[in-house]
């Protein structure tokens, strides 16, 4: 079998390699991109078929959306790009009526040993922000915008 059959067979689920247990759920997905120039960026994105569906361009951020793939524009916001979860939204940032909420992602995260670059207060209440930084130097924020 070809290492491209292979993978292919993984991925419509003929070879199961693992099954985590209690899986974290991290929130919606987003790449947040770290822009030189938001109308140069938004114009491209727009050709590839995303659609602006929040942000503001007057204060250099907006997000886009293709399908289910979501993108964030961030112009001197960000040092790197960086992958970006949204406790308590879906895909479609509409509220979850029920979610993990950030201080608890943050403490499971935690007993896992990952090393966080900030941390909540977690005897705080509201949106509240952490990030961890994977083995490879890339950030990955856990954004909560939700009470």
């Amino acid at each position: 079998m070809t290492r491209t059959a292979g993978l292919a067979s993984r991925i419509r689920g003929e070879d199961v390699l693992f099954v985590k247990e209690n899986i974290i759920d991290l929130g919606a997905f987003s790449i947040s991109l770290a822009v030189k120039n938001i109308e140069v960026s938004k114009e491209f994105y727009e050709k590839l078929s995303f659609n602006v569906i929040g942000g503001d361009i007057s204060q250099n951020w907006l997000l886009l959306k293709n399908s289910s793939h979501l993108i964030g524009l961030f112009q001197g916001m960000l040092e790197k790009n960086t992958l970006t979860f949204n406790p308590g939204w879906d895909q479609n940032g509409t509220q979850l009526g029920s979610f993990t909420e950030v201080r608890e992602l943050q403490h499971k995260l935690k007993s896992e040993g990952i090393e966080l670059s900030n941390e909540i207060d977690e005897n705080s209440t509201g949106p509240a922000i952490f990030m961890v930084i994977d083995p490879d130097g890339n950030p990955i924020l856990v954004d909560q915008h939700v009470a």
